[in-house]
């Protein structure tokens, strides 16, 4: 039986959508936040075509070269309030987790409202509780560039 768990997060960020959407589709404001504290996401290993069915990739690299690379396919892109896509392929995840991620901006008087909703099969409730406290991670790092 597929496993499947879900969350949401919402953040308000201190800058205007149009930055906040820069930072989800842009690679140089990509790198600076995307992944935990420790690890980097350079530039040159960053994939993000932003239309629905580009692909976004990117791998995060550490000491002692650590790499792990993750990615999906973009569902939905509409500039610059929605973001649908994938992590993996949740229509044939085979063993893997995999997920779908919908990142909605809004704005709330010059600052950004983020909805970050996660969907996963192949993904326990402690799983999921992982990703969500990475994603929180990240988050602050981005509210940190955001600045």
């Amino acid at each position: 039986m597929t496993q499947t768990a879900e969350y949401e997060l919402t953040r308000l960020f201190d800058a205007p959508r149009e930055h906040v959407w820069a930072a989800w589709t842009e690679p140089e404001r990509f790198a600076r936040w995307f992944g935990p504290r420790g690890l980097a996401t350079p530039v040159g290993r960053i994939t993000l075509d932003t239309w629905p069915g580009g692909v976004w990739r990117a791998t995060l690299v550490g000491e002692e070269g650590f790499e792990v690379t993750l990615d999906g396919t973009y569902r939905e892109v509409v500039a610059p309030e929605r973001l649908v896509f994938t992590t993996g392929d949740p229509d044939d995840p085979g063993d893997g987790p995999a997920s779908v991620v919908t990142v909605a901006l809004a704005d709330v008087g010059g600052k950004t409202e983020m909805r970050f909703h996660q969907y996963g099969v192949n993904t326990d409730q402690e799983h999921a509780e992982g990703a969500k406290a990475g994603w929180n991670e990240f988050f602050d790092r981005l509210a940190a560039c955001l600045k």
